[in-house]
């Protein structure tokens, strides 16, 4: 376990280094984008590190585990993950989405044997998963900078600090035995990952530049996400939606013709 908060801290500690470099060339000062140097130096490392591990690895697991069995995997998973949402939600004061969450974790843990059934979407509880991201951007901290982690992916200076509330309230993060911690965090980022194989084939067959390709979607997203999915216009949003529309109502009366 003191292993587990000395890794935390020193990931943190390393995000807080790189916020204070501020040696960017100028044609790199991207207001979302300050740190793209890095960013992108990251991003090579870790399709360099998905293509060399994590991609053989999810064809593997997909090959030796049947579609039933994968599907109970991501459902336990997904089960557990339900109890990080519904602290999320709570921390947010939605309360309906919090009960909802709780009897997601109550049905499926029991009825669905452990999460590895989904009874509880099928009896009408919604999943919203939240996290801890999410109820920093509802309470008003900015997102900050777009940020690449190495192994991790896309993030924010706002969610890099919610993934790491995240990992404390996980439930894995209580249990004392190191091996069944990292085995389940293993598990679960294959698992994840081989739900995603066909995803990021398409978008390297697709995007010109998937880095940047991948970066306004994740922003996107992620504004998306904070909102309820709706998120603010932005200024050029504002501008399109304040030219009003000409409709019966509005429009300009025809001059009157010469007769």
């Amino acid at each position: 376990m003191q292993k587990r908060w000395t890794l935390l801290f020193a990931a943190l500690a390393a995000l807080s280094l790189l916020a204070g470099c501020s040696s960017v060339p100028k044609e790199y000062r991207d207001p979302g984008d300050p740190w793209q140097p890095f960013n992108r130096a990251v991003y090579k490392f870790n399709t360099d590190f998905d293509n060399a591990f994590f991609k053989p690895a999810a064809r593997g697991y997909q090959f030796i585990a049947p579609e039933p069995v994968d599907r109970s995997i991501t459902n336990f998973f997904n089960n557990v993950a339900d109890v990080t949402s519904a602290v999320n939600n709570a921390l947010q004061f939605k309360l309906s989405r919090a009960g909802s969450d709780v009897g997601r974790v109550a049905v499926n843990s029991t009825v669905g044997i452990l999460g590895l059934f989904d009874v509880a979407t099928n009896i009408g509880l919604p999943s919203y998963k939240e996290d801890f991201g999410q109820t920093l951007g509802y309470w008003g901290f900015p997102h900050g900078p777009y940020v690449v982690l190495p192994i991790l992916g896309p993030s924010s200076v706002r969610g890099t600090f919610g993934w790491a509330g995240d990992i404390v309230v996980d439930p894995f993060f209580s249990l004392q035995e190191d091996e069944i911690y990292w085995g389940a965090v293993v598990l679960r980022a294959v698992d994840k990952r081989a739900d995603l194989l066909t995803t990021t084939e398409l978008l390297d067959e697709a995007a010109i530049d998937p880095y940047s390709f991948v970066r306004d979607a994740y922003l996107q997203r992620r504004e998306s996400l904070v909102h309820d999915g709706n998120p603010p216009l932005t200024d050029d949003e504002e501008f399109f939606w304040d030219d009003e529309p000409a409709t019966p109502e509005n429009e300009p009366e025809p001059a009157a013709s010469a007769e």
